[in-house]
């Protein structure tokens, strides 16, 4: 399926054998990594095969939403993923971020921020996204596809996008980044007591007023990846939605 394409002047069984998966697919352009990802997994392709483009011409994000995703300006990809179990799969995008965030910190500077659902920032800027895909075959999780889109140049069509520093590989970024994302898809059952202190030390938005998916203050997050906002007498909680902070507000200290 492959184009035949180098990623950064890699082949893609060179890539293979570097990141210890069994298939990885490169392409110059492609509608979406995710789009590969499930055509791939409709056809049998194992656990631990990843879909990488230099260039998505309908990248998308949650809800439908465009995903800037322009060539050489960043790490778009989708791994996909056959989990044993299903039980991790509802807080597998705020287990991603919390492994993807660890990854990256080494390549910004200052630590990774992570904003529920699926959104990591650095400098108050959005660095990447995260978009997770499942298919059932009835009751049964047939596979994952975790999409991932991380900027390693600021890119020209969104100025005030957040990036890693100048200069970063983006092959350095890849090997520090899928052994996290394959180890999150393993995971079973609801965040862990350690998972939820990690999301609450790297939360942008805790303590913080917002308007979306209610007005109040972000308290955090539930061990089922439920999101917690604090209103005038009582406190609420939101199993989807976008989260949208008031920026007219101080941060709550």
């Amino acid at each position: 399926m492959r184009d035949g394409h180098t990623f950064d002047g890699i082949r893609a069984e060179q890539l293979s054998a570097l990141l210890v998966l069994p298939r990885v697919e490169v392409f110059a352009e492609t509608t979406s990594t995710l789009d590969m990802a499930h055509r791939l997994g409709d056809a049998g392709a194992p656990a631990g095969t990843l879909v990488i483009a230099d260039h998505q011409t309908a990248g998308r994000g949650r809800s439908g939403r465009r995903w800037s995703s322009t060539a050489a300006s960043g790490l778009w990809l989708t791994l996909l993923e056959r989990p044993r179990a299903q039980s991790g799969v509802g807080v597998l995008s705020l287990r991603v971020g919390l492994r993807s965030a660890r990854a990256l910190d080494r390549f910004v500077s200052e630590p990774i921020r992570v904003k529920w659902p699926n959104d990591l920032y650095v400098n108050g800027r959005k660095l990447a996204g995260i978009l997770i895909e499942a298919r059932w075959r009835e009751a049964r999780l047939e596979w994952v596809a975790i999409g991932l889109g991380v900027n390693t140049a600021t890119p020209g069509d969104i100025p005030d996008a957040g990036s890693l520093d100048t200069g970063v590989q983006r092959v350095d970024v890849l090997v520090d980044l899928i052994p996290g994302l394959r180890a999150a898809a393993a995971c079973e059952g609801e965040l862990t007591s350690g998972e939820l202190a990690e999301w609450d030390a790297r939360d942008l938005a805790r303590g913080r007023q917002c308007i979306e998916p209610a007005r109040g203050r972000v308290a955090g997050i539930t061990a089922s990846g439920e999101l917690l906002v604090a209103l005038a007498d009582s406190v609420a909680t939101f199993r989807s939605g976008s989260l949208v902070l008031d920026r007219l507000m101080i941060p709550f200290q």
